[in-house]
Protein backbone atom coordinates (compact mmCIF):
# COMPACT_ATOMS: atom_id res chain seq x y z
CA UNK A 1 0.00 0.00 0.00
CA UNK A 2 1.48 3.54 -1.13
CA UNK A 3 1.45 6.40 1.05
CA UNK A 4 -1.07 8.04 -0.50
CA UNK A 5 -3.60 5.48 -0.53
CA UNK A 6 -2.80 5.09 3.31
CA UNK A 7 -3.53 8.83 3.57
CA UNK A 8 -6.88 8.59 1.00
CA UNK A 9 -7.56 6.16 3.54
CA UNK A 10 -7.37 8.26 6.80
CA UNK A 11 -10.60 10.19 4.88
CA UNK A 12 -13.97 9.72 4.75
CA UNK A 13 -15.75 9.22 1.46
CA UNK A 14 -19.32 7.61 2.10
CA UNK A 15 -21.37 9.61 4.64
CA UNK A 16 -25.13 8.08 5.60
CA UNK A 17 -27.13 6.85 8.05
CA UNK A 18 -29.89 4.09 8.25
CA UNK A 19 -32.57 4.36 11.35
CA UNK A 20 -33.22 1.22 12.85
CA UNK A 21 -34.83 2.86 15.94
CA UNK A 22 -38.17 4.23 16.54
CA UNK A 23 -37.73 7.16 18.39
CA UNK A 24 -34.20 8.74 17.54
CA UNK A 25 -34.52 12.33 16.31
CA UNK A 26 -31.01 13.64 15.33
CA UNK A 27 -28.14 11.47 15.41
CA UNK A 28 -24.31 12.76 14.99
CA UNK A 29 -22.29 11.31 12.31
CA UNK A 30 -18.80 9.68 14.24
CA UNK A 31 -16.11 10.76 12.27
CA UNK A 32 -13.65 9.15 14.75
CA UNK A 33 -11.16 11.54 14.23
CA UNK A 34 -10.98 11.08 10.39
CA UNK A 35 -11.48 14.08 7.89
CA UNK A 36 -13.89 14.41 5.05
CA UNK A 37 -12.81 14.27 2.25
CA UNK A 38 -13.43 16.78 -0.12
CA UNK A 39 -15.65 15.46 -3.20
CA UNK A 40 -17.15 12.35 -0.89
CA UNK A 41 -20.86 11.52 -1.11
CA UNK A 42 -23.48 12.67 1.08
CA UNK A 43 -26.53 10.24 1.05
CA UNK A 44 -29.41 11.55 2.53
CA UNK A 45 -32.76 9.16 2.26
CA UNK A 46 -36.60 10.41 2.04
CA UNK A 47 -37.29 11.77 5.80
CA UNK A 48 -33.88 12.88 6.53
CA UNK A 49 -32.13 16.58 6.72
CA UNK A 50 -27.85 16.37 7.12
CA UNK A 51 -27.14 19.49 8.93
CA UNK A 52 -23.28 20.26 8.80
CA UNK A 53 -21.81 22.52 11.90
CA UNK A 54 -18.24 23.99 11.25
CA UNK A 55 -16.32 25.29 14.00
CA UNK A 56 -19.08 25.86 16.17
CA UNK A 57 -21.08 27.04 13.61
CA UNK A 58 -23.93 26.37 11.16
CA UNK A 59 -23.18 25.43 7.98
CA UNK A 60 -25.31 24.20 5.10
CA UNK A 61 -28.59 22.05 5.41
CA UNK A 62 -28.87 18.93 2.54
CA UNK A 63 -33.00 17.18 2.05
CA UNK A 64 -32.99 13.71 0.46
CA UNK A 65 -30.63 13.48 -2.16
CA UNK A 66 -27.35 12.01 -3.26
CA UNK A 67 -24.53 15.33 -3.25
CA UNK A 68 -21.02 15.43 -4.25
CA UNK A 69 -19.26 17.41 -1.23
CA UNK A 70 -17.38 20.01 -3.35
CA UNK A 71 -17.65 23.97 -3.32
CA UNK A 72 -20.39 24.51 -5.56
CA UNK A 73 -23.12 22.38 -3.30
CA UNK A 74 -21.66 23.86 -0.26
CA UNK A 75 -21.86 28.00 -0.60
CA UNK A 76 -22.16 28.42 3.21
CA UNK A 77 -19.27 25.51 4.23
CA UNK A 78 -17.04 27.18 1.30
CA UNK A 79 -17.42 30.96 2.94
CA UNK A 80 -16.39 29.89 6.40
CA UNK A 81 -13.45 27.47 5.00
CA UNK A 82 -12.09 30.89 2.93
CA UNK A 83 -12.09 28.36 0.08
CA UNK A 84 -10.54 29.76 -3.62
CA UNK A 85 -12.15 28.71 -6.49
CA UNK A 86 -11.41 24.92 -7.03
CA UNK A 87 -9.32 24.38 -3.82
CA UNK A 88 -9.88 21.36 -2.85
CA UNK A 89 -8.75 19.61 0.96
CA UNK A 90 -10.25 17.42 3.83
CA UNK A 91 -12.33 19.66 5.89
CA UNK A 92 -13.30 18.35 9.60
CA UNK A 93 -16.65 19.37 10.37
CA UNK A 94 -19.76 17.77 12.74
CA UNK A 95 -22.39 16.15 10.25
CA UNK A 96 -26.06 15.85 12.30
CA UNK A 97 -28.36 13.50 11.00
CA UNK A 98 -32.47 14.86 11.48
CA UNK A 99 -35.33 12.55 10.80
CA UNK A 100 -38.11 14.68 9.78
CA UNK A 101 -40.46 11.49 9.82
CA UNK A 102 -43.30 11.69 12.38
CA UNK A 103 -43.63 10.36 15.34
CA UNK A 104 -47.10 9.61 15.86
CA UNK A 105 -49.32 7.71 19.26
CA UNK A 106 -47.71 9.82 21.84
CA UNK A 107 -49.69 10.25 24.83
CA UNK A 108 -51.02 13.45 26.68
CA UNK A 109 -53.20 14.28 29.42
CA UNK A 110 -53.88 16.46 32.18
CA UNK A 111 -52.13 15.18 35.72
CA UNK A 112 -54.43 17.62 37.58
CA UNK A 113 -58.09 18.47 37.09
CA UNK A 114 -59.28 22.04 34.82
CA UNK A 115 -61.79 23.84 36.32
CA UNK A 116 -64.10 25.37 34.34
CA UNK A 117 -67.67 27.28 34.50
CA UNK A 118 -70.30 25.05 33.14
CA UNK A 119 -73.48 26.93 32.29
CA UNK A 120 -75.67 24.23 33.35
CA UNK A 121 -73.58 22.75 36.46
CA UNK A 122 -71.27 25.51 37.54
CA UNK A 123 -67.77 25.18 38.59
CA UNK A 124 -66.66 21.81 37.30
CA UNK A 125 -63.36 20.20 37.03
CA UNK A 126 -62.46 18.19 34.33
CA UNK A 127 -59.50 15.71 33.09
CA UNK A 128 -58.67 14.85 29.47
CA UNK A 129 -56.21 12.75 27.53
CA UNK A 130 -55.42 11.93 24.11
CA UNK A 131 -52.70 11.40 21.46
CA UNK A 132 -50.48 13.69 19.09
CA UNK A 133 -47.73 13.67 16.23
CA UNK A 134 -45.00 15.64 15.97
CA UNK A 135 -42.16 16.19 13.29
CA UNK A 136 -39.22 18.32 12.97
CA UNK A 137 -40.16 21.02 10.06
CA UNK A 138 -36.89 22.76 10.11
CA UNK A 139 -33.85 20.63 11.08
CA UNK A 140 -31.65 23.95 11.03
CA UNK A 141 -33.47 25.73 13.81
CA UNK A 142 -34.29 22.70 15.78
CA UNK A 143 -30.68 21.61 15.74
CA UNK A 144 -30.32 24.87 17.61
CA UNK A 145 -32.70 25.78 20.32
CA UNK A 146 -33.23 22.36 21.48
CA UNK A 147 -30.27 19.61 20.44
CA UNK A 148 -27.37 21.52 20.88
CA UNK A 149 -24.45 19.40 20.63
CA UNK A 150 -26.43 16.07 21.85
CA UNK A 151 -25.15 13.16 19.68
CA UNK A 152 -28.18 11.23 19.93
CA UNK A 153 -31.56 12.95 20.69
CA UNK A 154 -34.37 10.94 21.41
CA UNK A 155 -38.10 12.02 21.22
CA UNK A 156 -38.25 11.26 25.06
CA UNK A 157 -36.39 14.52 25.59
CA UNK A 158 -39.06 16.27 23.72
CA UNK A 159 -42.24 14.98 24.36
CA UNK A 160 -42.54 16.14 28.51
CA UNK A 161 -42.08 19.79 26.98
CA UNK A 162 -44.90 19.50 24.29
CA UNK A 163 -46.90 17.35 26.60
CA UNK A 164 -46.87 20.86 28.91
CA UNK A 165 -47.36 22.82 25.92
CA UNK A 166 -50.73 20.95 24.91
CA UNK A 167 -52.08 20.72 28.10
CA UNK A 168 -51.20 24.61 29.27
CA UNK A 169 -53.41 25.24 25.43
CA UNK A 170 -56.11 22.89 26.46
CA UNK A 171 -56.74 24.44 29.59
CA UNK A 172 -56.91 27.92 28.10
CA UNK A 173 -58.80 26.58 25.13
CA UNK A 174 -61.33 24.67 27.32
CA UNK A 175 -61.76 27.35 29.71
CA UNK A 176 -62.53 30.42 26.73
CA UNK A 177 -64.80 27.93 24.66
CA UNK A 178 -67.26 27.55 26.41
CA UNK A 179 -68.92 24.56 25.58
CA UNK A 180 -71.00 22.40 28.11
CA UNK A 181 -70.13 19.23 29.70
CA UNK A 182 -72.70 17.24 28.04
CA UNK A 183 -71.27 18.92 24.50
CA UNK A 184 -68.18 18.49 24.81
CA UNK A 185 -67.94 14.44 23.30
CA UNK A 186 -69.58 15.99 20.50
CA UNK A 187 -66.94 19.10 19.97
CA UNK A 188 -63.79 16.95 20.64
CA UNK A 189 -62.83 17.77 16.90
CA UNK A 190 -63.12 21.33 16.90
CA UNK A 191 -61.50 21.36 20.09
CA UNK A 192 -58.20 19.55 18.94
CA UNK A 193 -58.14 21.73 15.61
CA UNK A 194 -58.10 24.56 18.64
CA UNK A 195 -55.34 24.05 20.66
CA UNK A 196 -53.06 22.67 17.36
CA UNK A 197 -53.60 26.23 16.02
CA UNK A 198 -52.54 27.52 19.50
CA UNK A 199 -49.76 25.59 20.06
CA UNK A 200 -48.62 26.44 16.09
CA UNK A 201 -46.50 29.10 16.76
CA UNK A 202 -44.98 27.98 19.99
CA UNK A 203 -43.62 24.63 18.05
CA UNK A 204 -42.61 26.92 14.91
CA UNK A 205 -40.01 28.33 17.33
CA UNK A 206 -38.44 25.11 18.00
CA UNK A 207 -38.63 24.01 14.00
CA UNK A 208 -41.27 21.57 15.10
CA UNK A 209 -44.78 20.75 13.20
CA UNK A 210 -48.34 19.29 15.42
CA UNK A 211 -50.13 17.49 12.39
CA UNK A 212 -52.24 15.47 14.25
CA UNK A 213 -53.73 16.37 17.93
CA UNK A 214 -56.67 13.83 19.11
CA UNK A 215 -58.53 14.32 22.54
CA UNK A 216 -59.78 10.80 23.46
CA UNK A 217 -62.26 11.35 26.11
CA UNK A 218 -63.32 14.62 28.51
CA UNK A 219 -64.08 12.87 32.20
CA UNK A 220 -65.73 14.80 35.41
CA UNK A 221 -64.87 13.59 38.83
CA UNK A 222 -66.55 10.38 39.64
CA UNK A 223 -68.84 11.81 42.27
CA UNK A 224 -70.06 13.90 39.68
CA UNK A 225 -70.46 11.01 37.39
CA UNK A 226 -72.05 9.17 39.87
CA UNK A 227 -74.67 12.25 40.48
CA UNK A 228 -75.43 12.20 36.61
CA UNK A 229 -76.01 8.96 36.59
CA UNK A 230 -78.93 9.46 39.61
CA UNK A 231 -80.06 11.73 37.32
CA UNK A 232 -80.36 9.87 34.12
CA UNK A 233 -81.84 7.24 35.72
CA UNK A 234 -85.03 9.58 37.27
CA UNK A 235 -85.18 10.43 33.68
CA UNK A 236 -85.86 6.65 32.91
CA UNK A 237 -88.12 6.34 35.86
CA UNK A 238 -90.57 8.35 34.15
CA UNK A 239 -93.66 9.38 36.93
CA UNK A 240 -91.67 9.46 40.16
CA UNK A 241 -95.38 8.93 42.34
CA UNK A 242 -96.35 5.44 40.20
CA UNK A 243 -92.55 4.57 40.63
CA UNK A 244 -92.77 4.65 44.45
CA UNK A 245 -96.14 3.31 45.05
CA UNK A 246 -94.40 0.35 42.72
CA UNK A 247 -91.22 0.47 45.24
CA UNK A 248 -93.83 0.65 48.61
CA UNK A 249 -95.55 -2.85 47.08
CA UNK A 250 -92.48 -4.45 46.62
CA UNK A 251 -91.53 -3.75 49.98
CA UNK A 252 -94.77 -4.73 51.44
CA UNK A 253 -94.45 -8.01 49.48
CA UNK A 254 -90.92 -8.73 51.33
CA UNK A 255 -92.33 -8.46 54.90
CA UNK A 256 -93.60 -11.68 56.88
CA UNK A 257 -97.13 -10.17 57.95
CA UNK A 258 -97.24 -8.03 54.85
CA UNK A 259 -97.01 -10.61 52.41
CA UNK A 260 -99.50 -12.75 54.07
CA UNK A 261 -102.16 -9.72 54.19
CA UNK A 262 -101.18 -9.07 50.35
CA UNK A 263 -101.45 -12.77 49.98
CA UNK A 264 -105.02 -12.76 51.63
CA UNK A 265 -106.15 -9.68 49.87
CA UNK A 266 -105.04 -11.03 46.53
CA UNK A 267 -107.06 -14.10 46.74
CA UNK A 268 -110.16 -12.19 48.19
CA UNK A 269 -109.70 -10.77 45.06
CA UNK A 270 -109.18 -13.43 42.83
CA UNK A 271 -112.62 -15.25 44.39
CA UNK A 272 -114.52 -12.53 44.05
CA UNK A 273 -113.20 -12.16 40.29
CA UNK A 274 -113.93 -16.15 39.49
CA UNK A 275 -117.46 -15.57 41.13
CA UNK A 276 -118.33 -11.81 39.38
CA UNK A 277 -117.72 -13.67 36.25
CA UNK A 278 -119.33 -16.49 36.96
CA UNK A 279 -122.40 -14.63 38.04
CA UNK A 280 -122.19 -13.23 34.33
CA UNK A 281 -122.10 -16.32 32.90
CA UNK A 282 -125.35 -17.37 34.26
CA UNK A 283 -126.82 -15.22 36.61
CA UNK A 284 -129.07 -15.86 39.51
CA UNK A 285 -132.58 -17.28 38.82
CA UNK A 286 -131.82 -16.99 35.03
CA UNK A 287 -130.99 -13.03 35.45
CA UNK A 288 -129.44 -11.54 32.52
CA UNK A 289 -125.66 -11.01 33.18
CA UNK A 290 -126.17 -7.38 32.94
CA UNK A 291 -128.41 -7.72 35.90
CA UNK A 292 -125.97 -9.33 37.83
CA UNK A 293 -123.19 -6.68 36.89
CA UNK A 294 -125.47 -4.36 38.69
CA UNK A 295 -125.49 -5.73 41.83
CA UNK A 296 -121.99 -7.19 41.80
CA UNK A 297 -119.95 -5.19 44.73
CA UNK A 298 -116.76 -2.86 44.07
CA UNK A 299 -113.75 -3.99 44.37
CA UNK A 300 -112.10 -4.13 48.00
CA UNK A 301 -110.19 -0.44 48.71
CA UNK A 302 -106.63 -0.57 48.00
CA UNK A 303 -104.50 -0.43 51.49
CA UNK A 304 -102.01 2.58 52.10
CA UNK A 305 -98.44 2.46 53.08
CA UNK A 306 -96.96 5.10 55.49
CA UNK A 307 -93.46 6.86 55.41
CA UNK A 308 -92.62 8.09 58.11
CA UNK A 309 -90.36 11.62 58.96
CA UNK A 310 -87.98 10.85 62.42
CA UNK A 311 -84.59 12.81 63.01
CA UNK A 312 -84.24 14.51 58.86
CA UNK A 313 -84.52 10.74 57.79
CA UNK A 314 -87.76 8.55 56.26
CA UNK A 315 -88.51 5.20 57.12
CA UNK A 316 -90.55 2.62 56.00
CA UNK A 317 -93.08 2.20 54.20
CA UNK A 318 -95.54 0.75 57.08
CA UNK A 319 -98.91 -0.62 56.43
CA UNK A 320 -101.78 0.51 58.74
CA UNK A 321 -101.48 -2.15 61.32
CA UNK A 322 -97.63 -1.80 61.85
CA UNK A 323 -98.41 1.75 62.23
CA UNK A 324 -101.14 0.33 64.88
CA UNK A 325 -98.41 -1.33 66.88
CA UNK A 326 -95.90 1.37 66.13
CA UNK A 327 -98.68 3.88 68.25
CA UNK A 328 -99.16 1.50 70.95
CA UNK A 329 -95.70 0.80 71.16
CA UNK A 330 -95.06 4.60 71.68
CA UNK A 331 -93.04 4.40 68.47
CA UNK A 332 -94.93 6.88 66.74
CA UNK A 333 -97.28 9.88 68.33
CA UNK A 334 -100.07 12.67 66.86
CA UNK A 335 -97.43 15.20 66.25
CA UNK A 336 -95.23 11.98 63.96
CA UNK A 337 -94.73 13.62 60.38
CA UNK A 338 -96.01 11.09 57.71
CA UNK A 339 -96.63 10.67 54.10
CA UNK A 340 -98.51 8.26 51.59
CA UNK A 341 -98.39 8.07 47.95
CA UNK A 342 -101.31 10.64 46.91
CA UNK A 343 -100.90 12.81 49.90
CA UNK A 344 -100.15 16.67 49.13
CA UNK A 345 -96.68 17.12 51.34
CA UNK A 346 -95.89 15.37 54.70
CA UNK A 347 -98.75 15.87 57.63
CA UNK A 348 -98.69 15.41 61.28
CA UNK A 349 -100.66 11.70 62.33
CA UNK A 350 -103.70 13.72 63.92
CA UNK A 351 -104.71 15.39 60.81
CA UNK A 352 -104.76 12.09 58.76
CA UNK A 353 -108.18 10.52 59.03
CA UNK A 354 -106.83 6.87 58.69
CA UNK A 355 -104.12 6.93 61.53
CA UNK A 356 -106.26 10.01 63.96
CA UNK A 357 -107.95 7.08 65.47
CA UNK A 358 -104.98 5.28 66.17
CA UNK A 359 -104.96 7.88 69.23
CA UNK A 360 -107.75 6.68 71.27
CA UNK A 361 -108.21 8.44 74.47
CA UNK A 362 -107.37 6.41 77.18
CA UNK A 363 -110.68 5.30 79.12
CA UNK A 364 -111.20 6.93 82.76
CA UNK A 365 -110.98 4.76 85.84
CA UNK A 366 -113.07 2.27 86.56
CA UNK A 367 -116.25 3.14 89.21
CA UNK A 368 -115.28 2.28 93.32
CA UNK A 369 -111.58 2.87 92.57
Amino acid sequence: MGIFDFLSGEFIDVIHWTDDTRDTMVWRFEREGHEIKYGAKLTVREGQAAVFVHEGQLADVFTPGLYMLETNNMPIMTTLQHWDHGFKSPFKSEIYYVNTTRFNDLKWGTKNPIICRDPEFGPVRLRAFGTYSVRVSDPAKFLVEIVGTDGEFTMDEISFQIRNIIVQEFSRTLARAGIPVLDMAANTRELGQLVSKEIEGQLTEYGLALPELYIENISLPPAVEEVMDKRSSMGVIGNLNEYVQFQAAEALGREGAGAAALQAGLGAGLGMQIGHQAAQASGPWGASSAQTAAIAPPPPPVEHVWHVAEGGQTKGPFSKAQMGRMASAGEITRETYVWTAGQDGWLKAEDVMELAQLFTILPPPPPGV
